[in-house]
């Protein structure tokens, strides 16, 4: 498989990694839209929300309550941070692996992009 997410969980292409256990890892952006800016990625590949079922419940809610608490982890939960997901080449997802950025650390656009 030649996807870049699964490489960084692979271990084959270095990351600057917040976070890592059985199931998940999170590490910083290389492009950082904000001063945090962090992705969260489930180990297991899953190409997009799209590919998502029933059995994927607590590993989407594990990927929330992780970005809560990399978001106080990071000091931004108290004064905001956005967690946005990107489906399809339409809507804007860039890598065909789901993950979730966890964006802070200055005023957001009042625009989701």
């Amino acid at each position: 498989m030649d996807c870049i997410f699964c490489r960084i969980v692979a271990g084959e292409i270095p990351a600057d990694i917040v976070y890592q256990d059985k199931e998940l890892l999170a590490f910083r952006d290389i492009n950082p839209q904000a001063p945090t800016h962090i992705l969260i990625i489930p180990r297991k590949h899953i190409p997009s929300l799209n590919d998502t079922t029933g059995s994927h419940r607590a590993l989407m809610g594990s990927i929330v309550l992780l970005a809560r608490n990399l978001a106080k982890k990071e000091g931004i939960s108290e004064r905001g941070y956005r967690l946005s997901i990107s489906t399809g080449p339409e809507g804007g997802q860039l890598v065909p692996h789901i993950h979730f950025h966890l964006i802070g650390g200055r005023k957001l656009s009042d625009q989701l992009g």
